[in-house]
């Protein structure tokens, strides 16, 4: 009987199979689509993260089709034995048992940032679900046509063209969601335009731009009222989204985090808001691995600047070299190098009840307090400062704001439990970020515990500036927990320079086994500093 015969059962069961495959893989798939997710969907940061990981998952993938192609078969030879072809059919059940598991096991897994189900995501399993069932009844076809022993058991090599078939359907669909993409950010930009009076501020930098964003957030609206993009909503989608969604008819202000990933985001960014203000928090490696150079990262981050208009504000860290570089460069007659002109911060101390500063505004000498800790909060502050300023608020109100800015979560976040300290700046961690938390860490009380695993994305100088991170926590820390092996090598190999001892060194191969670890230590008064949690792509 001809398999494409109408009457033949064996065409409706290999629809049926092929259906339910498809709907198998886009659950196996999980790990595929979150890292296409996390890379903003650009294919660039999915493969990246396929070298980085060597293949971890591809090779799962691979596991999984070879255990149940034995399976199959096994179980195609030991009934054919008796002339019964229809029973050999029953290997299938290792096949899909071996899935299930799969899929349980990978659901189950810690994630720090899982896979979110948005409309975007889920036009793209919905096209890639009738792909692979299409691909699967094709390669059942031609097994039962060619290759009658295997017949539908050739479903199990479907999982090892996954990791392809993945960024394949993205790429297909593309199309269709640069249209989507396109068309709500036209919405955003009509709305934009609708409100004249509103003033636009873009922030930008390798780092500090949500602490910024909050903070100034919290100062401006003692005086505006104020729409701030939530969260780490940064690239075009999500900018458009704060617009059409959540800027009211009746706000004044509106603070837009911008983020990049390679050069041209920002422009991007800025030719939705078009800012008048913008905001340089620091420029530094963070990203270095999408980048390439330091220079193109500087390109990026100037981008911004350049998108101002002739009449625009740019403020910059006096701090931060790469924001110096910046400044050196901006055209505009209003630029302004906060930090060590009219606005600066001196004695900055800081301890397990925040931070205290002298605050000057233009000679004017305030005693100020922070829920925030650490010097590159107060940086954060100061630009804020000189922007409120800018934007008319008194001495008065910028005070209170300052005095109302509450911990921004998982960045140098301190949490106290008893006599045990929590530094929380597990969110991401840059180069000079890491050094500003170690300095805190060295000023708290008890015996200092740091959980890292160490600092990520910076490409062909992670080893380096690993075994610096390692040198300055010989400085600052007690006992040292290593997560992950991603890092071991760069930062034993740095306290190791340093003369730390050793024993004090433990290692963990996840977050949560390093919190176990913790458990287990019988010290009275403690501070634990969380620097950095590996991104998803790491584990």
């Amino acid at each position: 009987m001809h398999f494409f015969d109408l009457n033949n059962p064996n065409l409706y069961i290999a629809i049926i199979l092929s259906l339910f495959n498809g709907i198998l893989m886009c659950f196996a798939s999980y790990k595929f689509f979150q890292m296409i997710q996390l890379s903003g969907y650009k294919l660039k940061g999915y493969f990246i993260w396929l070298k980085d990981t060597k293949g971890k998952y591809v090779s799962r993938m691979v596991l999984l089709s070879l255990l149940s192609a034995l399976c199959v078969l096994t179980t195609n030879a030991l009934f054919n034995v008796y002339g019964n072809a229809m029973y050999s059919y029953i290997g299938l059940i290792f096949y899909f048992y071996f899935c299930i598991i799969f899929i349980i096991n990978l659901y189950s897994a810690p994630k720090k940032i899982p896979l979110k189900n948005t409309s975007r995501m889920t036009r793209l399993n919905v096209a890639m679900f009738l792909f692979v069932a299409i691909f699967s009844f094709v390669l059942i076809a031609l097994s039962t046509e060619f290759f009658g022993f295997i017949r539908f058991g050739i479903l199990c090599v479907v999982p090892v063209f996954m990791p392809i078939i993945v960024p394949f359907m993205h790429w297909f669909v593309w199309p269709i969601e640069n249209i989507i993409i396109r068309h709500y950010a036209r919405l955003a930009k009509r709305k934009l335009k609708n409100m004249q009076s509103l003033i636009k501020i873009g922030i930008t930098g390798s780092f500090g731009k949500t602490s910024t964003k909050y903070i100034l957030n919290t100062i401006l609206s003692q005086k505006y009222k104020v729409c701030m993009s939530p969260h780490s909503f940064n690239t075009l989608t999500g900018l458009s989204k704060v617009v059409n969604n959540y800027l009211k008819i009746d706000d004044e202000v509106l603070i837009a985090e911008m983020g990049a990933r390679k050069e041209g985001d920002i422009k991007e960014l800025c030719d939705l808001i078009s800012p008048k203000y913008g905001i340089i928090t620091g420029v530094g490696t963070q990203h270095l691995l999408f980048f390439k150079s330091e220079e193109k990262i500087l390109d990026t981050k100037f981008e911004l600047i350049s998108s101002l208009p002739q009449d625009g504000t740019a403020i910059f860290n006096y701090f931060n070299s790469g924001s110096k570089i910046l400044y050196k460069r901006c055209p505009l007659s209003n630029k302004i190098l906060v930090g060590n002109g009219k606005i600066k911060a001196q004695n900055i101390k800081y301890d397990e009840n925040g931070t205290s500063f002298s605050l000057f505004i233009d000679d004017k000498k305030y005693d100020v307090k922070t829920a925030l800790i650490g010097k590159h909060n107060v940086e954060n502050i100061l630009l804020c400062v000189q922007m409120a300023k800018e934007l008319g608020l008194t001495d008065e109100q910028i005070l209170r704001g300052i005095e109302l800015v509450k911990p921004i979560p998982h960045r140098l976040e301190l949490i106290k439990n008893g006599n045990t300290y929590v530094l929380d700046d597990s969110y991401n961690a840059s180069v000079e970020g890491s050094r500003v938390a170690l300095e805190v860490l060295r000023n708290m009380p008890g015996k200092r515990i740091i959980v890292t695993p160490g600092l990520v994305e910076l490409g062909s100088i992670e080893y380096e500036e690993n075994y610096i991170f390692g040198r300055n926590i010989s400085k600052s820390a007690d006992i040292v927990i290593i997560v992950n092996k991603t890092n071991l090598e760069g930062i034993t190999s740095g306290l190791e320079a340093s003369g730390f001892d050793m024993k004090n060194v433990h290692t963990a191969e996840s977050l949560d086994k390093a919190k176990s670890q913790l458990a287990l230590l019988n010290i009275d008064t403690k501070t634990v500093l969380f620097e950095n949690d590996l991104p998803d792509n790491y584990m």
